[in-house]
């Protein structure tokens, strides 16, 4: 898969992320989607390598020996930590070519923190799970409080309720990319194990998602949900 844009100075740029069961479609790892997302922002050309895990290839195992996905080359160089290279890409991939993903607002990094460790503990509990279940209700309660409370642009135009698409705005962030692979990643394995919907209530939470999904940087990033239902099912039999 490549991202085109006219330039013959454009970096060269192959990401690694895990891939799913049949071996070369895209694997459920939040951390490979939010890479993935991150790229595709940037508008850069870039390619995307799935590592199948069970039988990495030898190449593989030379380029980046003991490391999984995601990793990154770019320019021949290879990077693994994937925190250190979403802010290598953040620096390097810069204005005025390429766009800053970073939020405006420190809040819309810290808000979702929590979330998917809450989930972690629900599904691993999970029938048994009232007091983890409220726990995770507490956080989606958070986020949503968030979502629903305007920004100082839209408390400048005297809005009561805020009506952005995204965590920081109207635009997709560094901290979008951080928590929407994680909120699909709930959505998907809450409801086929534990009959778990995120509550109707949380209408920001729902505008958020929504939103979301209809922009291809998400969507066509995301595995699909047979993926995640794969990697939870060991969860719940471990139990």
């Amino acid at each position: 898969m490549a991202l085109r844009q006219d330039s013959d100075k454009e970096p060269s740029i192959e990401l690694f992320i895990k891939a799913g069961h049949d071996g070369e479609n895209v694997g459920n790892c939040p951390f490979c989607q939010r890479l993935f997302m991150v790229l595709w922002l940037k508008g850069v050309k870039f390619t995307v390598t799935t590592v199948d895990m069970r039988k990495k290839p030898d190449e593989l195992k030379d380029l980046a020996p003991g490391t999984n996905p995601p990793f990154l080359l770019f320019n021949g160089t290879l990077k693994t930590d994937f925190i250190k290279i979403e802010e290598f890409l953040e620096t390097t991939l810069a204005p005025p070519r390429y766009p800053h993903l970073s939020p405006v607002y420190k809040e819309s990094f810290d808000v979702g923190a929590d979330i998917f460790a809450k989930f972690s503990s629900f599904i691993k509990n999970s029938p048994n799970n009232t007091f983890h279940e409220k726990a995770l209700l507490r956080e989606f309660k958070r986020l949503d409080d968030y979502l629903n409370t305007p920004l100082q642009d839209e408390l400048d135009q005297n809005l009561s309720v805020s009506r952005r698409k995204y965590l920081d705005g109207n635009r997709l962030t560094l901290a979008d990319c951080n928590l929407l692979p994680k909120l699909h990643v709930i959505k998907v394995a809450s409801k086929k194990y534990c009959s778990f919907d995120i509550p109707v209530q949380f209408t920001g939470v729902w505008r958020y998602l929504q939103n979301a999904y209809e922009r291809e940087e998400f969507s066509q990033t995301s595995p699909a949900d047979i993926e995640i239902e794969k990697t939870y099912l060991s969860v719940v039999k471990r139990k």
